[in-house]
């Protein structure tokens, strides 16, 4: 890794290296805060945690191979070289902007309140038709994986593409100090984390955190028919690209085709000029993504048959609008989080398929005040929408139930616990249903699709 030897390290992290003579001229050839990672010349960081504590396995680590730890105690029988910190998730931080700073790599960060993760998929997809290109895995998206994800770039990379996640004030702020974005992307200002941020207007000002540390010559991309990202007119002396579905913006897009829950097709204009582009994931917010990503691969000068291509190179990720196929049902694997705009999305698409249509959907955490309001909410929804069969589930899902009660038109069904549904579900579902299956991430909906599948 580029400059990353142990005395720069320490320094980094304002730690003490122990013993001075340690090989400080190597550089680590990676870094790491899970011990089953370490390999060869890594640097292990061990951080406390509730239930397990880092620093029993560095000597695991130092067998394995680590050139070095950092620690907040000292090893009782150090078998190399560490470096003594208070805090080690500011030492991971440390490290990691220190990192940011020696690379010439550009990088785009991405938040919003829905769709971070599959906007950074198309971004993703359409910038590697011309750059090698690192992009956030999984759900690294905060104050740990943001900086491990920096942390995983290398000199091959010419672009990195970071999701940035958050809960609170002031944590975007320290997201764009380690990621120092030269482009940011902004997708939606929904109702997530309303319990800390409190309204909509509290979530802008937490997500546009993300412009406090961005290239003085960035770029910002937002969703311009937002009607809270629509007010943003200007960041850092430049006016931001505005992409939506309506023609007043600078990216956006016409002559939408829907396949139903196969994709679209749509013919999307940047300015003056116009392509056509094929969507494989189905849904209105994928065309959004699709433009998103056309308005960062346009800053980026990919041409463009290389953003169409990009385009229609995306693939799903399980738990996000992902359509499973069987042979005598289908499933939109959507589990994977969800809140009052991602519910009412996931509904939208179920409503697509033309087969008898079952909606299976959870709890959504982290609502604050308003919870039992926007479970209602969505049970109203869902009976306003072509849906043949609602099943709510969970201790909040109850409103959600109470919401549709009154004007539901098919089979309405609650359960109270995951478990209780998986053990019905031979009885709610039938050959050929399309099934959709969305709950915060906390309600562990993976089983419930593993359990569709195996019926």
């Amino acid at each position: 890794m580029k400059n990353m030897t142990l005395t720069q390290i320490a320094q980094a992290c304002h730690g003490k290296l122990i013993p001075t003579d340690a090989p400080v001229g190597r550089e680590v050839a990676g870094v790491v805060v899970d011990s089953r990672l370490v390999a060869e010349d890594y640097l292990f960081i061990a951080t406390p945690g509730e239930c397990v504590d880092g620093h029993d396995y560095i000597p695991g680590a130092f067998d394995k191979g680590a050139m070095a730890v950092v620690c907040e105690k000292a090893p009782a029988d150090p078998k190399g070289p560490y470096i003594l910190v208070e805090n080690s998730f500011q030492a991971l931080k440390d490290i990691a902007k220190w990192y940011r700073a020696q690379l010439p790599i550009k990088v785009v960060g991405i938040t919003g309140s829905v769709g971070k993760t599959s906007t950074k998929e198309f971004i993703s997809s359409v910038l590697a038709q011309k750059y090698q290109v690192l992009k956030t895995q999984g759900n690294f998206n905060n104050e740990v994986g943001l900086p491990l994800t920096i942390l995983k770039i290398r000199e091959e990379h010419e672009i990195a593409v970071l999701e940035m996640g958050i809960s609170d004030f002031g944590e975007m702020h320290r997201l764009s100090e380690i990621a120092k974005p030269d482009i940011c992307v902004i997708t939606n200002i929904g109702q997530c984390h309303l319990e800390n941020l409190g309204s909509r207007r509290g979530i802008l000002k937490a997500k546009t955190e993300i412009f406090d540390f961005m290239a003085e010559d960035g770029h910002v991309c937002v969703n311009g028919d937002d009607d809270m990202l629509a007010t943003i007119t200007e960041v850092k002396g430049r006016k931001p690209v505005k992409f939506g579905l309506t023609a007043g913006n600078d990216v956006s897009a016409s002559n939408i085709v829907t396949h139903r829950l196969f994709g679209s097709s749509c013919n999307i204009h940047v300015q003056d000029q116009s392509f056509t582009a094929d969507i494989p994931q189905p849904g209105e917010h994928m065309v959004l993504n699709a433009l998103a990503a056309t308005s960062v691969g346009t800053l980026l000068g990919l041409t463009f048959s290389e953003i169409a291509a990009g385009i229609q190179a995306v693939q799903a990720l399980g738990g996000r609008s992902n359509i499973i196929r069987l042979s005598n049902r289908t499933i939109i694997d959507d589990c994977y989080n969800a809140n009052p705009v991602s519910m009412k999305a996931a509904i939208d698409l179920l409503g697509k398929a033309d087969t008898r249509k079952v909606a299976i959907l959870g709890d959504m955490f982290e609502l604050g005040a308003t919870e039992k309001e926007l479970h209602i909410g969505i049970g109203a929804y869902a009976s306003s929408e072509a849906v043949d069969v609602l099943v709510c589930v969970g201790q909040l899902s109850k409103y959600m139930y109470e919401g549709a009660a009154e004007s539901f038109p098919g089979e309405l069904h609650y359960y109270a616990t995951r478990d209780e549904l998986i053990e019905a579900l031979t009885r709610l579902i039938q050959m050929d249903d399309t099934i959709l299956v969305k709950a915060s991430h906390g309600m562990g909906f993976e089983h419930v699709v593993k359990a569709l599948h195996d019926l």
